[in-house]
């Protein structure tokens, strides 16, 4: 059985939650929730709640309410982009340069399959 949770638009670039995102990908869910708490990057605090909400969506399933959490592994995990905000910034002689503030959308996917 699986579960899926997202987490949209996240204020943070792609490329940077990717980094973090790697580290746990295809690991167990209690030593990847145990490398991410103690991490001490900003983009873990996302991912380890979207892998709580994954764990609860599959514990919440009526047909599968007896799943040992300890069991469950991380199946998928990705980010996609989000919307980029645009700014502007006054630069020198009159001018303006761009600020570029990206978004992310994270996705986990927890089974409790055996691969």
């Amino acid at each position: 059985m699986e579960a899926k949770a997202i987490s949209r638009y996240i204020k943070q670039s792609p490329r940077k939650i990717r980094k973090t995102l790697n580290s746990v990908r295809g690991k167990k869910v209690g030593t990847a929730l145990n490398v991410l708490h103690f991490s001490p990057e900003k983009a873990a605090v996302v991912i380890e709640k979207t892998i709580h909400s994954a764990v609860a969506n599959l514990m919440s399933n009526e047909d599968k309410a007896n799943v040992n959490p300890e069991e469950l592994a991380i199946k998928e995990a990705y980010v996609d982009g989000g919307p980029v905000t645009k700014r502007f910034r006054a630069a020198s002689m009159g001018r303006a340069s761009l600020i570029r503030k990206p978004s992310a959308h994270l996705t986990v996917i927890v089974t409790d399959e055996k691969n």
